[in-house]
């Protein structure tokens, strides 16, 4: 590939601030999940982001951007050797190395606190290396080259940065799961109204967001794969989209709640920029703002239907990543510019085939995730036990424990024997440590 210097350091930078969207993700995953099962939660997306970068470098790639069988998936190369030969290449490779990481760990925050951890792994295996790139195909095959090669992007299929090809495949992938997995135990009490599982750390949660913010310059910004004049124009979109989902999230969850909700304000930020991604190159900055306003909105709408469905989303994934995704990819036709789009299409066709890309996202990809889920929960059950989820899964998959969790085993123990003679464990180095002003006998 024919690309500048400047080209490669843009996209290999904007690649390291998409692999910092990992860290995102993990900050506000753990932050709204309980403290017993955090540490879960960490190791979920510290994992999932090494098993799907090993596994689409092996397959995925090849099936994602290899030569074309008929627009519908890739047949060559396979775990691409990244040797200097190609420079642009190699930089193109990690860059959608970090994209599918990132549809993949989408999935971590919507089962949180239920399913086993080797059962998440197995769940990457199959994103990375199976479901995502085959969709990917469709969408972005010759995205590098300017040259549609899927049979969906040679309808005129738009979607600039992923609304679709990421966020709402990862919406899909959720929802299957999580309809499979079932809700927390608590979540939806047989008489009563659901319970609200209280976050360990919304300020962490909140850092997550930044980060994710931040992140996403280089997640719409790299989707240029040039240094070129487009770039300024494209951040400010996505900041002004980020600002949009905000604000009007904060505002229409303040009318229905009556408070002004910290989960909605953290997620409409999110799905303000989830919407803006499949037209961030297309929209005026209006626009932009407009489509991330009806991002949160929309999120805020699906947050309240699945409530009512009795669906439990621990992070409301599938109301970020796939209502606002799905909302985002059909404002490409209803608000982007035709010379930008530039796909010869009239205003109508554009919205079908936009509607279309969407069906086509969600058949295939729930429709491929239900069924394996399926088949693989008959032999290895996907959810902990009860009691396994009951103590939390820091402990039941990882045996980690902290000090808090320590005083409620003793203190519920105490409760049950009545043997006050308990005690919780205490570090060695602190056993001699006396309080400001301590006296001995």
């Amino acid at each position: 590939m024919n690309k500048s210097i400047d080209d490669i350091l843009w996209i290999t930078l904007c690649a390291g601030l998409v692999f910092l969207m990992q860290a995102g993700f993990m900050c506000l995953e753990a932050g709204v999940t309980r403290r017993k099962n955090n540490i879960n939660v960490a190791m979920k997306n510290l994992a999932d982001f090494g098993v799907s970068t090993l596994i689409f470098w092996l397959f995925g790639f090849a099936l994602m951007f290899g030569a074309s069988a008929g627009g519908w998936f890739g047949r060559s190369d396979f775990a691409p050797n990244l040797d200097f030969q190609d420079p642009f290449r190699d930089a193109f490779v990690v860059f959608q190395i970090m994209f599918c990481g990132t549809a993949a760990t989408i999935l971590a925050g919507a089962v949180a606190e239920r399913m086993r951890f080797h059962s998440y792994l197995l769940i990457m295996v199959l994103i990375a290396g199976f479901s995502y790139p085959i969709f990917g195909h469709w969408a972005w095959a010759g995205l590098a080259q300017n040259e549609p090669v899927g049979w969906l992007a040679r309808q005129g299929f738009v979607d600039f940065a992923g609304s679709t090809v990421v966020h709402s495949f990862g919406g899909w992938t959720s929802l299957a799961a999580l309809l499979i997995l079932g809700p927390r135990m608590g979540r939806f009490p047989k008489d009563g109204l659901p319970r609200r599982m209280q976050g360990a750390d919304i300020p962490l949660a909140t850092l997550g967001t930044f980060i994710l913010w931040f992140g996403w310059f280089g997640f719409n910004g790299g989707s240029t794969f040039a240094a070129n004049g487009q770039i300024p124009t494209i951040i400010a979109n996505t900041l002004l989209a980020g600002s949009g989902g905000l604000v009007a999230a904060l505002l229409l969850g303040w009318r229905i709640r009556k408070t002004a909700a910290v989960d909605l304000s953290l997620n409409g930020v999110l799905a303000g920029l989830v919407a803006v991604t499949a037209g961030a190159n297309a929209y005026s900055s209006l626009a932009a703002v407009i489509v991330g306003a009806i991002g949160g909105m929309v999120m805020v709408g699906c947050d309240i239907v699945l409530e009512r469905l009795r669906i439990d989303d621990a992070v409301s994934a599938i109301p970020v990543h796939l209502g606002a995704g799905i909302w985002g990819t059909l404002a490409v036709a209803l608000f982007g510019i035709p010379e930008r789009l530039n796909t010869g299409l009239s205003f109508w066709n554009q919205l079908g085939v936009q509607g279309l890309g969407i069906v086509a996202c969600g058949i295939w990809t729930f429709c491929v995730t239900y069924v394996a889920l399926s088949i693989v929960n008959r032999f290895s059950p996907l959810r902990a036990s009860p009691p396994d989820e009951e103590i939390g899964l820091n402990v039941s998959e990882h045996g980690a424990t902290t000090d808090l969790l320590d005083l409620f085993m003793v203190m519920d123990r105490q409760s049950k024997t009545g043997d006050l003679s308990l005690r919780v464990p205490v570090e060695p180095s602190l056993r001699s440590v006396r309080s400001p002003g301590a006296t001995t006998a």
